[in-house]
């Protein structure tokens, strides 16, 4: 049975749950934020695998598939962090490249 949609299930917006939109200096400082998060993670990332790698390397009671584990998550996470990046770069050329 397919359900209803209705505003209570806040599928539709009413005007009381529609945002407000935000000045330039906020959304500019909400994107600075979320961007600063994401590199935050993959730091954490990064910084669980040299731990992880450490630990293994001084023998500690570590198992050699966490280590491997942890280290392939830091390298994805570093790979899409780049090729967003890149996009994002492009993107900003072209932009930049347009006739006004």
């Amino acid at each position: 049975m397919i359900n209803k949609i209705t505003s209570q299930a806040g599928i539709i917006p009413t005007s009381s749950s529609v945002p407000l939109k935000a000045s330039p200096a906020v959304s500019q400082q909400k994107f600075a934020d979320f961007l600063k998060n994401s590199i935050d993670q993959v730091n954490k990332s990064q910084n669980q695998s040299d731990l992880a790698t450490q630990k293994l390397a001084n023998g500690e009671n570590i198992d050699l598939h966490e280590v491997m584990i942890t280290s392939q998550k830091a390298s994805i996470t570093l790979q899409a962090t780049l090729e967003i990046r890149n996009k994002v770069v492009e993107a900003y050329q072209e932009v930049m490249r347009m006739q006004v």
